[in-house]
């Protein structure tokens, strides 16, 4: 089979290498589509911490069941299917007490170790999560990071009838203003100092978006929820400049939930922090339960794919995929590789 290799950054092979058949407990998978996220193009431009060469790409996937190992049940040959993308050592702390997603050994396929990017892929059943026959090749490949937003949104608890910030109108701040909308928000703004993204997020039906490069974040903010402010504030940026936006305008004793991975040292007001006693917090991947959401909103309709797919790769075009991403940063959202 054909598999992709990123051999050092910005240079990328394909070779032939053996199928690997599924053990006891294991499953193969034709793979159909696979995600380009940002961290991929942190790894494209050898700027990812904690990736080494060469490394076989893709952990945002969805495929095709084609064989079943021994002892697997609750799923058949040729269902859609999409992979959890978490390799963990189930003997940590949070492995034993269900928060794997923070696994002290942690390694994510596509960066530690091999990712999906092939035309077949060997995984644990466990890893292994069903999608509708109703949903799109294209959409399954988006549910890891409509997983991400998930369990972003939830940090916050219920957030029925709550007021939300998102700063950053990426794909992971559009999916989680969508995501919040979806779980009963009552009004949800989200800024960036893009007008397409913004643009993208109006048609996906974000109550206000903001352009910060134009308009008073602080005025915008008031403008948009009143004296009260927002309930939570999702900072899907991650930079000094959203983060500090976050804590000067935050209502006291408000939440805010630090998304995105942070460009660099914070230089954050911790004074204001503390004087307005905020909650910050972080939100790390996510978990099955979360897989299981994701699929769930986009089933019923709450939050929508499609409009952020951009453009569509052959396989064979990976590397023309990054060019097409380096010259159009302001007006990508989400470019998908067909392996169909």
């Amino acid at each position: 089979m054909l598999q992709q290799v990123m051999t050092e950054p910005g240079k990328i092979i394909f070779r032939e290498v053996p199928q690997i058949e599924p053990g006891a407990g294991e499953v193969k998978i034709r793979i159909m589509k696979i995600g380009v996220c940002g961290s991929d193009i942190h790894v494209y431009h050898g700027k990812h911490p904690f990736t080494k060469y060469p490394v076989t790409q893709g952990h945002e996937v969805s495929g095709i069941v084609d064989r079943l190992g021994e002892g697997v049940e609750g799923l058949k040959v040729g269902q859609k299917v999409t992979i959890q993308p978490q390799v963990v050592c189930g003997k940590c702390w949070p492995c034993r007490n269900g928060k794997y997603n923070l696994c002290e050994n942690l390694k994510v396929m596509g960066f530690q170790t091999t990712g999906t990017a092939s035309e077949y892929f060997t995984v644990e059943q466990k890893k292994v999560t069903p999608l509708p026959e109703e949903m799109s090749l294209e959409e399954g490949a988006m549910i890891e990071p409509l997983a991400v937003a998930v369990h972003a949104v939830k940090q916050a608890g219920n957030v029925t009838n709550k007021d939300i910030c998102v700063l950053g109108a990426g794909p992971i701040g559009n999916l989680t203003a969508q995501v919040a909308k979806g779980m009963g928000a009552r009004k949800v703004m989200i800024t960036d100092v893009s007008d397409i993204r913004l643009g993208k997020a109006a048609e996906v039906g974000v109550d206000v978006c903001v352009n910060t490069m134009k308009e008073d974040f602080a005025k915008a903010f008031v403008e948009t929820f009143g004296p009260d402010k927002a309930d939570v504030i999702y900072d899907c940026a991650g930079n000094n400049i959203t983060m500090d936006q976050a804590i000067q305008n935050a209502r006291k004793g408000s939440t805010i939930i630090l998304v995105a991975v942070f460009s660099g040292p914070a230089t954050v007001d911790l004074a204001v922090l503390n004087d307005h006693e905020l909650d910050l917090n972080t939100s790390m991947m996510y978990r099955n339960e979360d897989y299981l959401d994701a699929i769930r909103l986009v089933k019923e309709g709450k939050v929508q794919l499609k409009p952020l797919i951009s453009r569509i790769f052959p396989f064979k075009d990976y590397l023309e995929a990054y060019h097409y991403i380096d010259n159009n940063r302001e007006s990508t959202m989400k470019v998908i590789i067909d392996l169909a």
